[in-house]
């Protein structure tokens, strides 16, 4: 009699890493170096840039000094773009992940030995330009170790964000140790040295990388290689004279970043959408990505904001004593990643266990903006306080919402952009999806102007109620979404 059974789906054949291929582990290894030096850094830029000389800072204003942070990390994820078109166009994901760890540290090394402005610029060009580069590229060779269908995915890329974070916890950690103990440079030195060690790791294990990977799926005729070499010339002289006659400056960079995020986005958009080599298919799965995209951004707005207004918050109004001695402020940056490291492996286990049975993804967006909101509206109690007035446990409690929001939203933000990605955009989708961080870090450092500390409660309020309206839209527009994903859930 012939057998009626429904046919079994073979297998998954490498589970050494934790249930996930061993491949994950290289690349887990590279993102959580560079996720130290990043966060590292970032951890201690704030307070460098505002701190007077004679604590051995800058000297920067306050409100400045936010917005050109907050400039600085929209950036990074703009730069993503840069990174996934050269994968995508010239030489693929994984080489262009290999030249961006040389190009971060190079920056690195800037700020530790260069002194002034003329060190910060340098730098953070330098390790916005790299970071760009190996974030899209990170997480599309993450992709490639899957099949479409293979339902580790999701938890391989929680495992994946646990290896950002375990970097996240230890950058800020050691360097605002070294920052508070010898000085600024030190801290930007370690980070330098950590990004080393994530490269000389990184190198040894490339090889064993799948050849998907270095795959270049929409090769530039080679004939067009000297336009685009005349576009890239082009827009750094555009830049270089919007700069020099003032256009650009240090007091509207986070407003020159949003608005060169938002042009990106419509044309990136308008390109995929538009494109002859998109199918109908995939062009209904980029249509229903434009939703996920809005509430990422109004995510990214209020997280980001922890490398700007909580940054002065932590300086100002939290009491971080400890038994007598007065932690680092960076110190706070690194409460968030110990919650993800605890929390990540669990929910990876829960999708991984529900596997078909878990939220969709758009169900998962709109908790984590929801979540999100809600954690500002935690601020509301200890708003008008005076110096040292919140509690560093509160504080803690606070940062404990803000991850149960970002494993909801991050990394399934990162999973579901490979899985609605156009075969002919693979890697340039999930830059699109970091254009939604670019765009929300930057409304971050441009929104800090608005926050006083002397007048809170307004700007908590307004802030977290917005996340929560656009939440509560997409959790309502949750299954015609779902829809037009076709098949991606």
């Amino acid at each position: 009699m012939p057998d009626n059974s429904a046919p079994t789906k073979p297998r998954p054949t490498d589970t050494r890493f934790f249930g996930q291929p061993l491949a994950l582990m290289n690349i887990f290894g590279v993102e959580m170096w560079e996720r130290f030096s990043f966060y590292g850094m970032q951890g201690i830029l704030l307070i460098y840039l505002y701190y007077s000389v004679a604590d051995g800072g800058l000297g920067i204003p306050q409100g400045v000094a936010a917005g050109i942070v907050g400039a600085y990390g929209g950036f990074v994820y703009l730069s993503t773009i840069v990174g996934a078109w050269l994968a995508d166009r010239v030489v693929g994901a994984e080489r262009v992940l290999f030249a961006s760890a040389i190009v971060i540290m190079a920056g690195h090394i800037a700020l530790a030995l260069i002194p002034g402005v003329w060190g910060v610029g340098i730098g953070l060009v330098l390790v916005a330009l790299g970071s760009g580069g190996l974030k899209a590229n990170a997480t599309s060779v993450v992709g490639t170790l899957y099949a479409a269908d293979d339902t580790r995915r999701d938890g391989g890329f929680s495992l994946f964000y646990l290896g950002i974070n375990l970097g996240g916890f230890l950058g800020p950690l050691l360097t605002g140790l070294l920052q508070s103990t010898l000085g600024f440079h030190w801290g930007f030195g370690l980070a330098a040295a950590g990004m080393a060690v994530g490269l000389v790791q990184y190198s040894f294990g490339r090889r064993a990388l799948p050849d998907a990977a270095r795959r270049v799926p929409n090769p530039l005729p080679r004939s067009r290689y000297g336009l685009w070499l005349l576009i890239a010339a082009a827009a750094i002289v555009l830049i270089v004279v919007l700069v020099l006659l003032g256009v650009i400056r240090a007091d509207n960079l986070s407003l020159t970043v949003i608005v060169t995020v938002v042009v990106a986005t419509i044309a990136y958009f308008a390109l995929m959408l538009s494109s002859r080599r998109v199918q109908r298919e995939e062009r209904s799965r980029v249509v229903a990505f434009i939703p996920l995209f809005i509430a990422s951004v109004a995510f990214w707005s209020l997280y980001q904001q922890q490398f700007t207004v909580l940054t002065i918050y932590s300086d100002q109004k939290l009491d971080r004593s400890l038994f007598g001695w007065t932690m680092p402020v960076s110190w706070v940056q690194s409460i968030n990643p110990i919650f993800i490291i605890l929390l990540s492996g669990v929910f990876a286990v829960l999708w991984t266990k529900l596997g078909a049975r878990q939220p969709s993804t758009p169900v998962k967006f709109a908790l984590g903006t929801l979540i999100m909101g809600a954690a500002f509206l935690l601020f509301l109690p200890f708003a008008g306080g005076g110096a040292n007035s919140t509690p560093l446990l509160a504080m803690i409690a606070i940062l404990l919402v803000f991850t149960v929001a970002e494993l909801l939203l991050s990394p399934i933000g990162l999973s579901v952009a490979t899985k609605l990605a156009p075969a002919a955009f693979q890697t340039q989708m999930v830059a699109l999806f970091f254009l939604s961080v670019s765009l929300g870090t930057a409304v971050a450092g441009w929104l800090a102007q608005f926050y006083d500390v002397n007048n809170e409660t307004p700007y908590f309020l307004t802030l977290g109620l917005i996340a929560i309206v656009i939440g509560a839209c997409l959790a309502l527009g949750a299954k015609p979404v779902l829809k037009a994903m076709r098949g991606v859930s």
